[in-house]
């Protein structure tokens, strides 16, 4: 028999009721209006523990206890990557707030008689400063590294203005439609942002000036139905995909021979920290980020040295 010199596919894990109640799971948040990105991130975090608990025996949600699922917790902690790395204290909080979760459903749908993770305690969190705030000069140094000339270069300023200008994630980004645009009130509604909120905010002259470039000289070339109503679009007239978008922005960085860590995200810590330098309340910031606590927002003061800097010159001893 001749070789096809194809590898034969894994094997389908066999259906057991752990992955039968994880389905039906998932499709309850879609039911409740929960977004495809939130049943996106669960589904591998609830993947990760029914793999390990498939290979001690543990199929049946009754298997679970709360023993069961603490030693699955210190197996986090004590995990260790290829690269000899642990689990960083995000993706184990991430991992168990998702079995937390599940747990509580299946005790709310009468799956298990009690629920085994309603004590579980999650892996507390760091409170980490932005890992990168770029200087007004490194921003403008990205910002015209793209060929405007060309229709991709073009399209990607237009994206990386509103990203500066607006503070929006990525994913609204890569949501945006052409009718959330409001140019002659200057502003841009964003629509179901985290926690499925809509939210106003404004879009600088800017921003809007290659925004209405883009979509006069370049965006039919990308749009393949007249009717498409997504603003920034791939080659095949589809949404540009979360990872597209980082790896763009990380190219445009390392052209502009920036050397912080960091791709779209890099545009909003570097937005709210710059306005805040610049005399805006920190309550306006929370409005534009989409903060719901403000205490998320109060990281970046902390960030916002300028001003901490001209006390210091001011008034210590040692400032010359």
């Amino acid at each position: 028999m001749a070789r096809t010199g194809r590898k034969p596919k894994p094997a389908k894990p066999p259906d057991t009721a752990l992955r039968e109640m994880k389905e039906e799971y998932l499709k309850s948040l879609l039911v409740q209006n929960y977004s495809e990105y939130t049943v996106k991130i669960r589904r591998p975090n609830i993947e990760y523990f029914i793999l390990w608990s498939e290979r001690r025996g543990l199929t049946e949600p009754i298997d679970i206890t709360r023993d069961i699922l603490e030693r699955y917790h210190e197996y986090l902690y004590y995990y260790r990557k290829k690269n000899g790395n642990p689990l960083t204290t995000k993706t184990r909080y991430g991992r168990i707030a998702a079995l937390r979760a599940w747990f509580k459903w299946l005790s709310r749908q009468r799956h298990i008689l009690n629920n085994p993770a309603s004590e579980l305690e999650l892996p507390k969190l760091e409170r980490q400063l932005p890992r990168t705030v770029l200087t007004v000069s490194e921003i403008e140094q990205v910002l015209a590294q793209p060929d405007i000339t060309d229709p991709h270069g073009l399209r990607d300023r237009a994206m990386m203005e509103v990203l500066y200008s607006t503070g929006m994630r990525r994913i609204e980004l890569s949501e945006l439609k052409l009718h959330d645009i409001d140019a002659e009130r200057g502003t841009v509604t964003v629509r179901q942002g985290k926690g499925r909120k809509d939210r106003v905010v404004p879009i600088g002259d800017r921003a809007s000036a290659w925004v209405d470039k883009y979509i006069r000289e370049a965006r039919w070339r990308f749009a393949a139905e007249p009717e498409e109503l997504t603003v920034f679009l791939t080659d095949a007239g589809e949404a540009l995909s979360l990872n597209y978008l980082t790896h763009l922005v990380h190219r445009y960085a390392r052209a502009a021979n920036i050397e912080k860590h960091g791709a779209c995200h890099m545009f909003r810590h570097t937005m709210a920290t710059l306005m805040l330098e610049n005399g805006a309340d920190i309550r306006y910031i929370q409005q534009m980020l989409g903060h719901s606590d403000l205490n998320t927002t109060q990281i970046y003061t902390q960030v916002s040295i300028r001003q901490l800097k001209q006390v210091h010159t001011a008034t210590h001893p040692a400032r010359l």
